[in-house]
């Protein structure tokens, strides 16, 4: 969502929207906070990882803490209650609201480190990915480590109390966190950091500093609560409050700090929170432990965990099952029996052993080895340190979640637990699931999680629109609940209580506790309206309302969980709309369709059309994040293919045909333009878009280039591969063409290029308008032509942008031709046979999403370090959604899709060390260098003048 005035193309509605919305606006008087009451808006963020759903009224986006108490002020007026909602990954239903639901992301997005990474100061916006990027030249990361860290954010992380597969209870947000800024309902806001810090508490909150005093005496006279609670967090533990603060802490400004770590958004809003971070240990081996079955992997772990093991995840035979459907699946899951595994035989342990250095590492194994020598193994155990496959290992367990959730047969939806137990009974709550599973039919249920804590994670699927499904879970959760508690577990160990535990607080603390935990509410929140129905309910039922139904929609819909792994790396994420938006809007126009609410309908279609079509840069970054393989831009590319009129699909099918007059065309255009004054071309294009519109004719920008050359033709009877000049060098020029060829004679490298270069080009333009007739026209044209000119596929095809690699590959795919990326070309066939005679003091690269998704951004990178010893990559670099002419469509997406790397890079020219920036395509140095005022070449030409 937008966080700024609504772009040009967008709705005029943007604004408009419910009466709660309105009040709220009038509430907030001055205040510069951006509320918003749109449908499409609300019901974008209506949608969590979790199988709740509440639809909001109204959403607020600050900018600032000051702006939070504004509309914490404001809504204590109005007496309506609101939730704070983050990167919306928390499963068990803690960021919904259907009230006010306000963005604790979009604003809140910096932070520093501190004392050399031993410290950090960061806002609740910032994903934990990010954060852990930045301290990784320090060698150090964030104490928490949940597998959904690509996505949540540090205030979910802060709210739940969340912890992951190496933290355990020492290193978990509660432990780490040093101080925080917070406001509180009643718009009080406080530094816990400041000396005066108490004082201010008890001026402006007198009744909660006092009730938090005696609250503390309370509990720490009852032996009996004492006992429970020491009990209780011993293990990992975010069922309700953390009522441990009574006894960890004396001063009431520390215990409510502590209280406000996996409080969910109930108790107030943490503005910023500074940690103390934690070393990276370098080097590290991982592997899979194969056992017989579950019960023999769980009754495992105390072994494994003594053997000094960083990690021990736990993966039953269904979550190994699932690994495989994934392309990437790491070979130690794939050698394994397909038969057994079908049976339901085998379990697995990944484990990971973890060392300052390698000879450290290389004495950890041995012990390791010697200490689970006596384990009962189902297959040879193999501790690899080979980065690919560590990281493959890794990637298997951190997507674990949305990976089973997505095999879910379609109208179900998924649902996660969380529970803990001493590790001792691991055995014993791995057994009893198994059979709870088999009483109530939940045949495709899966069980993994963090077996060295004794944390497991189960998942199971459900249909919430059928009251037989209904009852059976309903007897389900409370067996479970019986079972976990039996074994003196904890409901909710990571995921926070939420929705789905609440009405259970007390069954797990008992009647006393309960009722402090109820008092530190209305200390707080003497009104209950933040986050109302999360951590404490008075309805024992209350997690059977509001569960979200899956209604089948279509194919790229269908499989997508909600879970919002592919938000951070959207361009569009803060100007219009995420994947998941996208994908839960589709679901919400089909729900009103069957609701016959058709006035709905026609305001969704119509503003989906600029929020959801024109403003996608179809990159498909998305799928290199979604556990499930989603590319939402095949979606894009489907509507847009839909809503094309026959007189467009005429002309694009037409203009593949003439290819060469067109694309010189925009070469001489731009040429023209350059040598025009810029107000002409300008007002030109402007006058063009108000009457054509802005999704047909660019807007001129005074930085773009001249047009390029036209692409020559090369006859090399004995060349070792085939050039494939992108046309976007003609129409937009830049070296890269010329670099290639260079460095390629230089070192003897011989190329030849198809006849007629000038009329091919790899489809990308039509694939991503759905401009499906000129797409096949030219893939046929350019197969008939590589045909001729690769000896029928026996030469490689290289190509000089990234992004045309890309979509060259997919043209001609099934055709029997080999396309390579320049940078991998050069990088293993040209440069060592180059030599490098002047190097340059810096270079800032910028990846693309074509050389994320080719995977050849290892290849610019080893480039940008044949020329300098200083190479870096921006920590928040991203798609920059110049996406061919999408940048020149819709500006603003490429200024909002652009802005955190653009800040970053102005921070590494601040340094006044002289930099090469460097990307891979022509129209991403186009990009980048509007956002930055950085000259961004191709890397090739920069090495192109290195080895002169």
């Amino acid at each position: 969502m937008t966080a700024t005035a609504a772009p040009a193309g967008r709705s005029a509605e943007a604004s408009a929207g419910t009466e709660l919305a309105e009040r709220l606006r009038t509430a907030l008087g001055d205040s510069s906070c951006r509320v918003t009451g749109r449908s499409l808006d609300l019901l974008a963020r209506a949608h969590d990882a979790s199988h709740y759903l509440l639809h909001p009224q109204a959403v607020a986006v600050p900018q600032d803490t000051v702006q939070v108490a504004d509309v914490l002020r404001a809504c204590s007026a109005l007496g309506v209650p609101l939730t704070f909602r983050g990167g919306g990954t928390s499963l068990s239903g803690q960021a919904l609201s259907d009230s006010v639901l306000v963005d604790a992301r979009t604003g809140f997005q910096r932070l520093e480190v501190l004392d050399d990474g031993a410290r950090l100061r960061v806002q609740p916006g910032v994903t934990v990915r990010s954060v852990n990027g930045h301290l990784a030249r320090h060698r150090r990361r964030l104490g928490p480590d949940p597998a959904s860290e690509g996505a949540c954010t540090v205030g979910g992380v802060i709210a739940n109390n969340s912890s992951g597969m190496q933290c355990g209870t020492e290193l978990n947000t509660y432990r780490t966190l040093e101080s925080m800024v917070f406001a509180l309902p009643s718009g009080t806001v406080l530094d816990s950091a400041d000396p005066a810090a108490g004082a201010r508490l008890a001026a402006a909150e007198p009744e909660l500093h006092a009730g938090l005093l005696a609250l503390r005496d309370r509990i720490r006279g009852n032996s009996e609560s004492v006992a429970t609670l020491r009990r209780l967090f011993a293990i990992k533990n975010t069922m309700g409050y953390g009522m441990n603060a009574f006894l960890d802490h004396d001063d009431p400004v520390e215990i409510l700090v502590r209280l406000l770590v996996g409080s969910e958004g109930t108790l107030g809003f943490v503005g910023s929170a500074v940690f103390r971070t934690v070393p990276v240990l370098p080097h590290a081996a991982t592997g899979l432990l194969v056992f017989d079955g579950l019960q023999a992997a769980s009754e495992a772990v105390p072994q494994v965990s003594a053997a000094g093991v960083a990690t021990a995840e736990l993966l039953d035979a269904a979550s190994l099952r699932v690994a495989r459907l994934d392309p990437a699946c790491p070979q130690q899951i794939r050698r394994l029996d397909t038969d057994v595994l079908a049976a339901g035989g085998y379990a697995a342990l990944l484990v990971e052993l973890q060392a300052s250095g390698p000879d450290e590492l290389a004495d950890r194994q041995d012990a390791a080895r010697r200490d689970l020598s006596g384990l009962r193994l189902a297959a040879a155990t193999e501790l690899t340190s080979d980065a690919a496959e560590r990281a493959s290992l890794w990637h298997t367990r951190k997507g674990l979640y949305s990976a089973v959730a997505g095999a879910r047969p379609s109208g179900t939806s998924a649902l996660l637990e969380d529970v803990a137990v001493p590790v001792d009974r691991l055995g014993a709550l791995s057994r009893g699931l198994t059979e709870l599973f088999d009483g109530h039919g939940y045949d495709s249920s899966v069980i993994f999680g963090h077996a060295r804590d004794g944390n497991l994670h189960f998942l199971l699927n459900e249909r919430f629109d059928e009251p037989a499904s209904m009852a059976r879970y309903e007897a389900f959760t409370t067996e479970m609940v019986d079972l976990v508690l039996g074994l003196g577990g904890t409901l909710k160990a990571e995921h926070g209580t939420g929705r789905i535990m609440a009405p259970f607080v007390e069954r797990q603390y008992g009647a006393e506790l309960a009722e402090a935990m109820r008092q530190v509410k209305h200390l707080v929140d003497p009104q209950g309206l933040l986050n109302p129905g999360s951590v404490l309910t008075d309805d024992p039922r209350g997690y059977l309302q509001d569960l979200k139904t899956t209604p089948t929609v279509e194919p790229e819909v269908d499989r997508c969980v909600e879970c919002g792994f592919c938000e951070p790396v959207c361009p569009s994420r803060a100007l219009t709309t995420t994947p998941r938006q996208r994908i839960v809007l589709r679901r919400e126009m089909a729900a009103a369709r069957e609701r016959g609410d058709t006035d709905l309908v026609a305001e969704l279609e119509r503003d989906y059309d600029y929020d959801g079509v024109q403003t996608c840069a179809v990159d498909g970054m998305c799928q290199t994040a979604c556990p499930v393989l989603i590319n939402t831009g095949d979606l894009v590319r489907r509507l847009r293919a839909d809503a094309a009129t026959p007189t467009s699909r005429r002309l694009w099918k037409a203009a593949a045909g003439h290819w060469s007059a067109v694309s010189r065309a925009g070469s001489l255009g731009l040429t023209a333009a350059d040598k025009l004054p810029p107000a002409v071309p300008v007002t030109i294009t402007k006058v063009g878009r108000r009457f054509a519109g802005h999704d047909t004719v660019p807007l001129y920008d005074p930085g773009l280039p001249p047009g390029g050359r036209r692409r020559r033709e090369l006859d090399e009877a004995a060349a070792q591969a085939v050039l494939f000049d992108a046309c976007v060098g003609s129409m937009f020029g830049g070296g890269v063409g010329d670099a290639l060829r260079t460095l390629c004679e230089r070192a003897g490298v011989a190329l030849r290029t198809p006849e007629r270069p000038n009329g091919l080009c790899c489809g990308t333009p039509w694939k991503s308008k759905g401009q499906l007739d000129g797409q096949h026209r030219m893939s046929a044209l350019v197969r008939n032509a590589l045909r001729t000119a690769t000896d029928d596929g026996r030469l490689p095809v290289v190509v000089d942008a990234s992004s045309c690699a890309q979509g060259l590959g997919q043209l001609v795919t099934g055709a029997g031709y080999r396309v390579v990326d320049a940078l991998d070309f050069v990088a293993d066939e040209v440069a060592p046979r180059l030599t490098v005679t002047r190097r340059v003091p810096a270079v800032v690269v910028h990846p693309t999403c074509s050389t994320t998704e080719l995977g050849s951004t290892a290849a610019l990178v080893r480039l940008a370090q044949l020329v300098s010893d200083d190479v870096t990559v921006p920590v928040d670099w991203g798609c920059c959604a110049f996406a061919g002419d999408r940048g020149m469509l819709h500006p603003e997406l490429t200024a909002s899709a652009t802005g955190p790397e653009a800040a970053e890079v102005a921070r590494l020219a601040a340094r006044g060390v002289r930099t090469e920036y460097v990307s891979a395509n022509r129209t991403c140095e186009i990009g980048m260098e509007r956002a930055t005022g950085q000259p961004y070449r191709h890397v090739l030409e920069v090495l192109e003048e290195a080895t002169r």
